[in-house]
């Protein structure tokens, strides 16, 4: 059965992370993407720095996001480049880019040109802050997002400052997600109109939309809570992460009742039970006592011993971990590659599943410019002009 995504191309004009795990979500299941790298032109130190980190990171083999891509190296600026970049958006169904507004307008190639030569194209723009308003043309990074957003607030202990997440939340939750979400509804309204539209994907409007449950509470409460006090940010002793003898954490998520009463019971402090939601001393009590029996076991032996009791509880794993972890195990959540040195690379494999058309690794991140010459030739130049088009720099 082919895959829901197959007969789809998506160019990927996007520098950074979001962009490229947004389009790697696509890819995934069955799109053909076709990364546009920036042609290297004597003295151009923005495309020399992307060439650079495209090298040594962006095009490792395991580097995830741009698995499952072609990619070709054009001189935008350039009128022949610019000309094969048309060609290929005459022929494409999505196009994401992640520059600053108003930059593909500058290029010549904007989303009223391009959809005056493809009506069908789904022109998909990534950026921090939206295409209007007064921060649009403020530059930023994930933390910068989840500032803005009030992601960044919630989270660390009330006595400390704010405490920035371990992964981007913006780049990949906000950005990439909500932006490919995007595009499948423009691909599905496309099938009724017969005509693409623009997908504006704001990092910092993603990440409020993924808080909406927390500042509904903002409504009913009345108050703001403070950082880490409240019910799911550190501020109970049922809801919270312990260190265990061996110097590594357990979480316990035991908001009900009977989960509660279960944790309890295994630690011995059945006593502890009918007070879930005390407050002052009685909770400094609660807290304290934990604290202590968690250090008496190690994590694992916690984790088995709580599994058994029923109890909410994980085992807070590290990156290194999680391959041998047996729940990812059975999952197949881990894939194995060849790589271009003969060697393997192994990544997290894809999500969400489908039970008929399951998404597939089936390659790792091309080189800059690694088909070039390929996707020309499928343009119809010949090898004689894509040599010529080479030594002009229009492509590289």
């Amino acid at each position: 059965m082919p895959l829901p995504l197959e007969n789809i191309l998506v160019l990927d004009l996007t520098r950074y992370g979001p962009g490229a795990y947004c389009t790697m979500l696509l890819g995934d299941f069955g799109a053909r993407v076709v990364r546009i790298e920036e042609a290297l032109r004597p003295g151009d130190e923005r495309a020399a720095f992307h060439r650079l980190r495209a090298l040594s990171e962006r095009a490792h083999p395991a580097y995830a996001p741009n698995r499952n891509k072609d990619s070709i190296c054009v001189n935008l600026k350039d009128p022949d480049g610019k000309a094969i970049f048309l060609r290929l958006a005459e022929r494409a169904d999505v196009l994401v880019e992640g520059f600053r507004p108003g930059v593909m307008d500058r290029l010549g190639i904007g989303p009223k040109v391009l959809a005056e030569r493809n009506p069908r194209l789904v022109y998909c723009a990534l950026t921090g802050y939206g295409q209007d308003g007064p921060y649009v043309n403020l530059v930023g990074h994930d933390v910068n997002y989840i500032s803005q957003a009030g992601a960044l607030g919630l989270n660390g202990p009330a006595d400390r400052p704010p405490a920035i997440p371990g992964f981007q939340f913006a780049d990949f939750a906000g950005g990439a997600l909500m932006a490919a979400f995007g595009i499948l509804l423009a691909l599905v309204a496309r099938q009724g109109s017969g005509r693409g539209q623009m997908v504006d994907a704001a990092l910092t409007e993603g990440v409020l939309g993924l808080i909406a449950n927390q500042f509904s509470y903002l409504q009913v409460q009345g108050s703001v809570p403070p950082r880490g006090q409240s019910r799911l940010s550190g501020g109970e002793p049922y809801y919270n992460v312990y260190e265990c003898a061996d110097g590594k954490h357990v979480s316990i998520g035991c908001n009900e009742p009977y989960f509660w009463a279960n944790l309890c019971r295994i630690v011995g402090r059945e006593d502890f039970i009918p007070d879930q939601d005390a407050e002052g001393a009685r909770k400094d009590e609660i807290f304290a006592a934990l604290r202590e029996i968690f250090r008496t076991r190690p994590r694992d032996e916690w984790f088995e011993l709580l599994y058994d009791a029923d109890v909410c509880v994980g085992r807070v794993l590290a990156l290194d971990e999680l391959p041998s972890d047996p729940q990812h195990q059975a999952r197949g959540m881990f894939v194995s590659l060849p790589a271009p040195d003969g060697g393997t690379v192994t990544q997290v494999g894809v999500v969400p599943r489908l039970s008929d058309t399951p998404g597939q690794v089936r390659r790792v991140a091309p080189k800059p410019g690694e088909q070039t010459g390929a996707i020309l030739a499928e343009l119809g130049y010949t090898p004689e002009r894509v040599a010529a088009l080479r030594v002009a720099g229009a492509v590289e």
